[in-house]
Formats: structure tokens, C-alpha cells, sequence
């Protein structure tokens, strides 16, 4: 059986109706994660994207199977840590995952999460990085590529402007705590995700970290029947590249042998359209550099 087919065997955790933007693959993931993890999981969805559009229990059309609930403030690791204690002295096994994001796992969220990563809580932290804020208008966070236009990183009539800072390689930051699991994900690789998925669920000796690279349709610009495209455009160009760490071994797990141009990806996106040819290479030289250093870890 496909790793497809074995999808389809899981009981969907969310009911028909949800309210997200159309082509939001943030919807699609967090179906996914909800249909590997099951029943016996608790799910966190801190201020973001998921939670305000009602995917999971908001809005009267929606609904979930699986108990999901709603903090406030971006420190659920710390929350989760506490829940995952009380059902391990009960006896009873239960994941437990966080589905954050929307630029404050790698700005507010972090700071809780590195803590739990170094006391080693048995918790899930999927983290869906749409490189800003939705709250009031796109904004920029840590985690918003160099160049790009954000409400708060504006460009000029004249097309200078953006954000003057390199993007947060949150990744690569978890996983030099020393997590027993962590992998990045990607929407348009469905049987990658769900192999992760599972593997993160088995995984009872710390904290796993996921991260999903998902553009934004309504922040970043562009049409919705692209997103899933451009999810694999991402990964093709190595702007977002695809691998795991299970107990310090680095391995990639879509390794692209010929990527493509990075400005065939950026230039796909009203964010980035103000970018020269010189501001674009310096991207393209970022990228080869993170690049470059992933596969000398991999190779280690």
C-alpha cells in the first residue's frame, strides 16, 4: 500500500465546512497532522491563521473529533508540557502536539520552546511558517525572507524597501538542541509528511520539532489554484529544503541534485516583485550558502 492509499485509511479528525482562505495549505496540513495523529491527541492552536478562521471549532460549519483547545498567549509548549505530564501520571499514553505559527513561534513562542526542547518534554511542536503575522495585516517576523514587503517593511514608488534582515533559519536552530526527531515538511510532498508524521508520533524520548514552509496566499500574493505549486517550487529551488534529524544524524530526505533558479520562485510572488536583479542574487547566495552547509552536515 501507497503511503496515498494508507492516508485514506485514517479517520479524518476534522469535520466538512472549514473556513480558511481559499488555497490555504495550512488547512491541508493541519488535516493531515490531525488524521496521522488520531484520536488520542490533543491539539494546541495558539493565536494564528488556524485558530481565528475557525478551522477547528469556531465557526458553526466546523468541528473536530480529536480535543483541541485554544491558549491565548504563543508559550503552548510550556502549556502542553503540563498536560503531557498529568496523562503520563494517569497512565495513559495521549499525544500531544502544538500547531503554531504565523510568525510567533520564531519570535514570541520561541523562548518556551527552546525550554521545553532543553528539559526534553515528550511534546509535538508542528510549526506552519507563513514568514509573518495575519493579525492586523501581514507583518513582518523573524521568520519573513530578506527583501520581502510586509505592512510593516514597506517599499518605496521607486521599489526599494523590505525588510533589511535574513530570515530566521528556525530549523536549523531546533535542531541544534538536540531533539531526538526533527524534519521540515512540505504541502506539495503529502507521503514525506505523513512518513514524519508518523515517525514523530512513535518518538516517546523528548521533544519533536516539525516545520512546514507554507506561503500565504492573501500575504504574500499570488492565485490561490498555485499554492500547491509553488510549496513544490520552494523546495525545488532549495529556498526551502526537505530533511530530518532523528538523534543528531542529519539526512536529506528530497534532495534536489539541480535546483532551479531561486528567482524562479520569488518573482512568483507580489512580496517579492519590487527585488532587482542584484537584491536577487543575494538571495540566490543565501540560499546556496544554507545549502551548501546542510549538505556538509548531511555528508558528516
Amino acid at each position: 500500500m501507497n503511503v496515498i492509499d494508507k492516508l485514506a485509511t485514517y479517520e479524518d479528525q476534522i469535520s466538512p465546512g472549514i473556513s480558511a482562505c481559499v488555497g490555504c495549505n495550512v488547512e491541508l496540513t493541519l488535516r493531515t497532522c490531525m488524521k496521522v495523529m488520531g484520536p488520542d491527541t490533543i491539539f494546541a492552536i495558539p493565536p494564528g491563521c488556524m485558530g481565528g478562521v475557525g478551522v477547528v471549532g469556531w465557526d458553526k460549519k466546523s468541528g473536530a473529533k480529536t480535543p483541541v483547545f485554544f491558549p491565548l498567549l504563543d508559550n503552548v509548549a510550556s502549556m502542553l508540557t503540563g498536560i503531557k505530564m498529568h496523562y503520563e501520571r494517569v497512565g495513559r499514553k495521549v499525544n500531544v502536539v502544538a500547531f503554531a505559527g504565523d510568525g510567533a513561534s520564531v519570535d514570541a513562542g520561541m523562548q518556551c520552546l527552546s525550554g521545553a526542547a532543553e528539559r526534553g518534554d515528550k511534546i509535538i511542536y508542528i510549526c506552519y511558517d507563513n514568514e509573518g503575522y495575519m493579525n492586523t495585516g501581514y507583518q513582518r517576523s523573524g521568520s519573513t525572507s530578506k527583501g520581502a514587503w510586509t505592512s510593516t517593511t514597506p517599499v518605496s514608488p521607486e521599489g526599494k524597501g523590505g525588510k533589511k534582515q535574513n530570515k530566521k533559519d528556525f530549523p536549523m536552530i531546533m535542531a541544534m538542541h538536540d531533539l531526538p526527531y526533527m524534519a521540515t515538511m512540505s504541502p506539495a510532498y503529502i507521503p514525506d509528511m505523513v512518513r514524519k508524521l508518523e515517525k514523530a508520533k512513535e518518538v516517546d524520548t523528548g521533544l519533536v520539532y516539525l516545520h512546514v514552509y507554507n506561503p500565504c496566499v492573501t500575504g504574500w500574493g499570488f492565485q490561490s489554484d498555485e499554492s500547491v505549486e509553488l510549496c513544490r517550487l520552494s523546495v525545488e529551488t532549495n529556498f526551502s529544503p526537505l530533511y530530518e534529524v532523528e538523534n543528531g544524524k542529519f539526512r536529506m530526505s528530497v534532495d534536489v541534485k539541480n535546483p532551479k533558479p531561486v528567482k524562479d520562485f520569488v518573482k512568483r510572488f507580489k512580496k517579492f516583485r519590487h527585488l532587482n536583479e542584484e537584491e536577487i542574487q543575494a538571495l540566490q547566495e543565501l540560499t546556496d550558502r544554507r545549502m551548501d552547509r546542510l549538505r556538509k552536515i548531511c555528508a558528516q
